[in-house]
């Protein structure tokens, strides 16, 4: 009973109720004052009915135009909890509810102009340490080149000089020319598991000279293969994403991957990349063991580090789970139109 009085269409509708009661009341005491002349008392119980009758129907009425209004706020206050930065309401004939939408409207537009302010902040502290790690890439390259002159170029050039040697010791002494193939068969093993070792650091990064579609094409299913995974992939998106954004959701992709490899125990992924109005959705979903409550750990699921990813670019990340019935991180990425992007730099300029 205490939920109904709090919603404002039964309230409303309560009110009308009350209003035919009053109408009735004044009616009988009317009548039985001798002020009106009701005859036949049916007469009166059909006519106070009547008016009950009518007082409910208006009451729903206007209970239901005013819930519309509601409805209408409400579901686009969801909208912008999903991350929809774009919606807009459009102003209606009552003043009240203009007013309110119009101070709503006011509201997304400051917020959008923000999270715009904040994603390209995030961008360029992404794109700042995007070049810190190219030097520090290009600083592990020249390390790796030394180890190479120093290990891998040792090893092959005491091959080379044992092969040479071999034919003249095989022909004086049969077994010294055995001892010597041994250590061939040794160092030329040796040799191999440290270029292995060097190739694998030396891996070009999946995104150079590919945006993320492409990336992901090479990457996802051959990932799946490796760790015994049926992956089932979909993306679908309309324009051009930012160097940025491509790199954090590359990232957030990798470690969901990772942790469905190492806590999952799934036999089955599915990732979905697709852009809807005005911002990018990543979903990647297992059908592993899954669990009831996020563990006191977060971090231990990599779940903080993809939060991290998508706060710096104005997003949002979340995790959907159940015991038995595997898990589904979500991720919400806002994408602003060029042209506002343009107004919003001026903006930005002035301000400084």
């Amino acid at each position: 009973m205490r939920n109904i009085l709090k919603n404002t269409k039964w309230v409303l509708l309560l009110y009308f109720l009350l209003t035919g009661l009053l109408m009735s009341a004044v009616l009988y005491i009317g009548a039985d004052s001798g002020y009106l002349v009701v005859k036949g008392t049916w007469v009166w119980v059909y006519t106070s009915l009547g008016f009950l009758l009518l007082s409910i129907v208006i009451g729903y009425m206007a209970g239901q135009r005013i819930q519309r209004r509601i409805d209408i706020l409400e579901f686009n206050m969801l909208q912008v909890a999903k991350g929809n930065l774009s919606v807009r309401i459009e102003e209606c004939d009552d003043p009240t509810f203009t007013r309110l939408y119009h101070e709503f409207n006011n509201l997304m537009e400051a917020m959008e102009k923000k999270m715009m302010l904040l994603q390209r902040m995030g961008e360029q502290e992404v794109v700042e340490k995007e070049k810190a790690a190219e030097r520090a890439v290009l600083e592990e390259r020249r390390r790796m080149a030394r180890d190479l002159h120093d290990t891998v170029s040792q090893q092959l050039f005491a091959i080379h000089m044992s092969a040479s040697s071999l034919p003249k010791v095989l022909e004086r002494n049969a077994e010294q020319g055995q001892v010597v193939m041994a250590q061939l068969i040794s160092m030329s093993q040796m040799a191999q598991k440290q270029m292995r070792a060097l190739i694998a650091q030396l891996r070009p990064v999946e995104l150079e000279d590919k945006n993320l579609a492409e990336a992901l094409e090479m990457w996802f299913p051959d990932y799946c293969r490796q760790n015994g995974l049926k992956g089932m992939k979909e993306v679908e998106l309309q324009g051009k994403l930012s160097e940025a954004i491509e790199h954090q959701l590359f990232l957030i992709i990798q470690e969901a991957m990772a942790n469905i490899v190492k806590h999952a125990h799934a036999r089955l992924v599915s990732m979905s990349l697709r852009e809807e109005q005005r911002q990018v959705v990543l979903s990647i979903s297992d059908d592993g063991q899954g669990f009831n409550e996020v563990p006191h750990k977060t971090g231990s699921y990599g779940l903080s580090t993809m939060q991290e990813r998508a706060e710096k670019l104005g997003g949002k990340a979340e995790i959907i789970s159940r015991q038995g019935s595997g898990t589904t991180i979500r991720v919400h990425i806002p994408k602003f139109e060029e042209e506002i992007t343009g107004k919003d730099h001026k903006i930005g300029e002035e301000e400084e």
